[in-house]
């Protein structure tokens, strides 16, 4: 059996806390009504600017794990708010809409053609831009286009925000500042070709962990008036779960079903992603191993180099150390919650949530 095969079959997929589809039925139907009223304002005044409006409807509701909802929710629950206040779905709305505003731009700066099975937003464009034989060049134009589209999501999402308290609005704005400079160290270290654990860690930290579950969590707690007494015990919770989140995610990057996924297996291989798994391995190889992992984001990097380099972080212990340290953050994360005086349920759900992180398959 394959390297990749034995990883696959060696995690058996953490199926998805049933109350995450509630949360997400109702932040989806906020965003859909936002966009859908824009959508028709801005087309009766020019029948070209529904075009972008729609993609961006498109791509936020065509899937999604909707995790940031979940946690923002569950700590302003949890910090005694209440589940249906209109307050934290708007803020879920805008967290969802925040992390589009990330992952257009992030297509871009990778190059990827694909996300959830379809056309990213910049070629979407750019294969517009041939159809109709306009002047110019396609592929600037597709990005051009999908900033823009990136940036809408940014605004809509602080407009959701706006009458939120002043506690709320000082960790939104934290949140955004934090999510930009993780991705520009994850781009200098792509480039750099840093393959070290302490900066692995570092972009792992600000490019995902802490806005994917810390900030979200006080978030929540901030909208219940309640950020002094809960953010250090979630920050206890959040931010090891945090980690554990961004390490799945690099596995899922290099072993993942792409029918799962939704995107091509390799491609943080190709982008020469500088991950755990690659610091681990840079450590342990010489002679071939070397060579081989000198290859990494090299865009014609094969599918037998791929399959190469998947044998490799298995055989050098690199996988096995990833799995090992997932399940001590998660150990930590779940051990944090029995420190928290949470309300209403939320401590289990926050619990659900961990094992979920851990063990998902997308």
């Amino acid at each position: 059996m394959a390297a990749a095969d034995r990883e696959r079959a060696r995690v058996s997929s953490v199926a998805a806390p049933t109350f995450l589809e509630g949360i997400a039925r109702a932040v989806e139907a906020r965003i859909a009504a936002v966009l859908d009223e824009e959508i028709a304002r801005w087309s009766s005044l020019e029948v070209d600017l529904a075009e972008p409006l729609t993609a961006l409807r498109s791509f936020i509701l065509a899937g999604g794990k909707r995790l940031r909802p979940a946690f923002c929710h569950w700590a302003f629950v949890g910090a005694g708010g209440s589940a249906g206040d209109s307050m934290v779905v708007d803020a879920g709305a805008a967290l969802e809409l925040l992390h589009t505003f990330a992952l257009i731009h992030d297509d871009i700066m990778d190059g990827s053609s694909t996300r959830r099975a379809v056309d990213t937003i910049h070629i979407e464009f750019e294969s517009r831009h041939a159809l109709e034989g306009w002047r110019g060049e396609g592929r600037r134009f597709g990005e051009g286009v999908a900033i823009l589209v990136g940036d809408l999501a940014f605004v809509y999402a602080d407009r959701l925000l706006a009458g939120a308290p002043a506690d709320a609005l000082d960790v939104f704005g934290e949140l955004r500042v934090e999510v930009n400079v993780g991705q520009y160290l994850d781009l200098l270290g792509t480039a750099r070709g840093d393959v070290d654990r302490a900066s692995a860690r570092r972009i792992s930290l600000y490019k995902s962990g802490k806005y994917t579950v810390e900030r979200p969590l006080h978030l929540g707690a901030a909208l219940a008036g309640r950020l002094d007494d809960f953010g250090g015990p979630l920050t206890a919770y959040g931010l090891p779960l945090g980690e554990a989140f961004q390490l799945r995610d690099d596995l899922l990057g290099v072993f993942g079903d792409a029918g799962v996924t939704g995107k091509p297996v390799g491609d943080d291989l190709r982008e020469g992603k500088p991950t755990a798994l690659v610091a681990i391995a840079a450590e342990r190889v010489d002679g071939a191993g070397r060579r081989l992992l000198d290859r990494l984001g090299s865009p014609d990097l094969t599918d037998v180099e791929i399959a190469s380099l998947q044998d490799l972080l298995v055989d050098v212990g690199a996988v096995d150390e990833v799995e090992a340290t997932i399940e001590r953050l998660v150990g930590a994360a779940t051990a944090a919650l029995g420190s928290v005086a949470l309300v209403g349920g939320a401590g289990v759900a926050l619990a659900e949530l961990a094992a979920y992180v851990a063990g998902r398959d997308r």
